[in-house]
């Protein structure tokens, strides 16, 4: 991958500056680049290190949703509904709901 961004975070992640926003940087831009297992690992990282961050449970959903493993997808958009709803953030709590149904429409729920 030659995205100067992945690298850069990359470089960061080498050298020991590990952080959840990190970790949430680079897999969302791994998700970006379409490089879904590799995202949803930084992502899972990043809601380890800070589980109230509902963004990221929301693109660690859409990755594994993306990678056609339709019940971590539908655990980890649980997760962050949950974090959604206890923060008042209301907006990723709406988009949480859209890809939870997608996810059970597309699992045959």
């Amino acid at each position: 991958m030659t995205n100067p961004i992945i690298a850069r975070l990359r470089a960061q992640l080498d050298q020991g500056r590990d952080s959840p926003l990190l970790r949430f940087g680079l897999g969302s831009a791994l998700f970006n680049e379409k490089a879904y297992g590799e995202a949803a690992e930084h992502l899972q990282l990043c809601v380890e290190q800070m589980p109230d961050h509902s963004a990221a449970w929301k693109l660690l959903g859409r990755s594994q949703l993306a990678l056609g493993d339709y019940d971590r997808a539908r655990k980890a958009f649980t997760s962050g509904l949950e974090v959604a709803r206890m923060k008042g953030d209301k907006q990723v709590e709406r988009e949480i709901e859209v890809f939870l149904r997608k996810a059970d429409k597309l699992a045959g729920n």
